[in-house]
């Protein structure tokens, strides 16, 4: 849809609002006065710019944009609007006059020039406006990912990191983070099995998040928790904390031992299963990014005693690109459907369906046997995760991160996040 979209906005201008052509290099004040809107720029040129009424088109970079006059104004990096120290704004945006007009546009090869009535200059850099523009925005992509079912994560061979590489070298935490950025689930090896070494391990690239499980958890089949996890069962594929209203970003896993059989894990890539829905079924994708759910944790056990509720689609998307950042799926968790109106609830029920068939597809399973040692971090965002019934007794521990800390731990290291 955005894409169609776009290729109206690089249509030619049929606009008969006062406009006026002007090349690279034209000097000459615009004029508040009608002007023919000319429809061919010559090749030789990189950009061309044309003034409406309330906004400035630029075509630059096979980019037409289209810029309102109060955008520009209110992103103005002069050094009495923008404080580059603090990259803060220092400028006031309710003060600037909504029928704002520039009283003068200049354009040379790198930049764009507009003087404001009260002779203020704001300066553009023609790479920045193509960058940070809505029509640059949507062709660009906010968090690049290596989409997955089970061969392909085999066929990379994606490395684990090595847990002394992961906690004293930028090296080690840059591979570890790169990996997981790209496919959503990153192991480090040789970590000691034990709650406390587990525990250093997570805080290497986050805070760790308070949550009613506690700070760290074990994790065992004692039911000392109203939940199927604390089981011996088999658990489907599904992402944890879906009825918080922003659910964990990032899950830890340590199994520190297991007498017994069974308890393999499975992972399932939601945005991959996402993908084919989006490619074989439109109208569903777009169905299952706009009809809004409740999930609820529901506990009285022991001491206790909760009931939260977490409101939202089952895809969550950028709604400038379309680009999918949050699947929120949990069939245990999900509670009465009473969001929905009759004429709608059918076609969702059919479209989360379809989304069900691709996730439980066995080409997109990927089974990884968690032993002592082999911590395994989950995109609780992206990827799915389940598990196989087991006998005997076995223990994990773990802990959920703050997301918005392992992107800034990534970013610092120069990563895309």
């Amino acid at each position: 849809m955005w894409r169609r979209r776009l290729m109206r906005l690089l249509q030619p201008c049929g606009s008969s609002s006062p406009a006026l052509l002007q090349p690279p290099g034209d000097t000459r004040p615009v004029l508040a006065a009608a002007a023919r809107c000319h429809h061919t720029v010559p090749e030789s040129l990189k950009c061309a710019w044309q003034l409406h009424r309330d906004h400035l088109e630029l075509r630059y970079a096979n980019t037409l944009m289209r810029l309102d006059f109060v955008w520009l104004r209110d992103h103005c990096r002069s050094a009495s609007c923008y404080n580059t120290k603090t990259n803060q704004r220092s400028l006031d945006t309710a003060s600037v006059d909504l029928a704002i007009k520039p009283k003068a546009v200049r354009v040379d090869e790198t930049t764009l020039f507009l003087t404001w009535p009260d002779g203020h200059v704001t300066r553009y850099g023609l790479e920045w406006l193509v960058k940070n523009s809505y029509e640059g925005q949507k062709q660009q992509v906010m968090h690049p990912r290596i989409l997955w079912n089970a061969e392909i994560y085999r066929q990379a061979q994606v490395p684990s990191v090595d847990c002394r590489s992961f906690l004293e070298t930028d090296a080690g935490l840059k591979e570890f983070l790169q990996n997981f950025l790209l496919y959503g689930i990153a192991f480090v090896e040789n970590v000691a099995p034990t709650k406390e070494d587990t525990e250093i391990v997570a805080e290497r690239i986050s805070l760790i998040r308070e949550t009613i499980y506690g700070r760290m958890w074990y994790f065992t089949s004692d039911f000392s928790r109203g939940d199927t996890a604390y089981t011996k069962l088999a658990l489907d594929r599904h992402t944890d904390t879906t009825y918080f209203q922003e659910p964990c970003g990032i899950q830890v896993f340590h199994c520190l031992k297991h007498e017994g059989t069974g308890g393999r894990t499975l992972l399932v890539d939601g945005f991959y299963a996402a993908e084919q829905v989006l490619q074989r079924a439109p109208d569903q994708f777009e169905l299952l990014t706009k009809v809004p759910l409740k999930h609820e944790y529901v506990e009285n056990v022991g001491d206790c005693h909760n009931h939260m509720i977490g409101i939202g689609p089952v895809l969550n998307v950028y709604p400038w690109n379309n680009e999918l950042y949050l699947i929120r799926y949990n069939n245990y968790d999900r509670a009465v459907i009473n969001t929905v109106p009759y004429d709608v609830v059918h076609r969702w029920y059919a479209a989360h369906r379809t989304l069900t068939t691709e996730l439980r597809r066995p080409e997109n399973e990927l089974w990884v046997k968690l032993k002592p040692g082999k911590a395994l971090f989950i995109d609780n965002w992206r990827v799915l995760h389940g598990r196989e019934a087991f006998t005997g007794y076995r223990q994990l521990c773990g802990c959920y991160l703050t997301r918005d800390d392992v992107l800034n731990t990534a970013r610092l290291l120069g990563l895309q996040a």
